[in-house]
């Protein structure tokens, strides 16, 4: 998906040009990234980091377009704090690349977008909810046709909630117990959903929506999050095993020789 020629953007076309998809083996649950020893699919057809071979998330599968760094993390910081509405169109784009791949592993031939909600002082404060800018931008796009509902009135966030950050796994937990409830619980009953958020980073906030929903009667929630935070050390492990099998290549040729 190009983002460049974007117009009205404060970012310059070489930050745009090294937004990328995520690429390489990925959990095919929660989408973090494993190393060669997870890297064989399980008898289902999916592979599974250690985490997601520990947990049931209440949520069935996650997906998201790039790494929360870089130009596209910066993406995103001017839509949520600095307003930049014209930025929805740009990370909605992105969303749709995300909703293209997802697409065909869907069951129902109707399936309710259901945004990340904002607390209501949260959401007056910044004039909008960004996950709902992004997915009406990601429909409005990339899909025609009549498979996606976007129902943003489905579920509230109905207190406000501190920073996540700094948090213990538990702390996060306990921070969004109750923090979600369902306006129209008939709505979802039965019903295939996909949940939308700009960034996923431990999951926490999206395991609780998706809890709640599935409590309401939803049959399987979907998430897809334009970003996802890809932890440094899994990169580093990666990275310290490609270099560990090139210095191996290179002693065997040393041998050979």
């Amino acid at each position: 998906m190009p983002l460049l020629n974007v117009s009205r953007l404060p970012v310059c076309p070489d930050c745009l040009a090294e937004i990328h998809p995520i690429t390489g083996r990925v959990c095919s649950i929660c989408g973090e990234r494993v190393l060669s020893s997870f890297a064989q699919c399980d008898e289902d057809g999916l592979r599974r980091c250690p985490m997601c071979r520990r947990v049931d998330h209440t949520f069935h599968r996650a997906l998201a377009y790039g790494s929360y760094d870089g130009g596209l993390r910066g993406l995103i910081h001017l839509l949520k704090y600095d307003r930049m509405q014209p930025v929805a169109s740009v990370l909605g784009r992105a969303l749709g690349s995300t909703l293209r791949v997802l697409e065909p592993s869907l069951q129902q031939h109707s399936v309710l977008v259901i945004p990340v909600p904002l607390f209501r002082g949260k959401r007056r404060q910044r004039g909008f909810n960004q996950a709902e800018l992004i997915a009406r931008e990601a429909l409005k796009h990339c899909f025609a046709g009549q498979r996606f509902q976007l129902a943003s009135d489905v579920l509230l966030r109905v207190r406000a909630t501190h920073s996540q950050i700094g948090l213990t796994s538990h702390q996060r937990r306990e921070n969004l117990r109750g923090a979600f409830a369902m306006a129209r619980a008939d709505q979802v009953i039965g019903r295939e959903v996909l949940l939308v958020d700009d960034v996923y980073t431990t999951g926490t906030t999206v395991s609780e929506c998706a809890r709640v929903l599935r409590r309401a009667g939803a049959s399987r929630v979907w998430v897809a999050t334009v970003a996802r935070t890809l932890k440094v050390a899994s990169k580093y492990e990666e990275k310290q095993e490609e270099t560990d099998s090139s210095e191996a290549e290179r002693q065997l040729e040393t041998m050979q020789h």
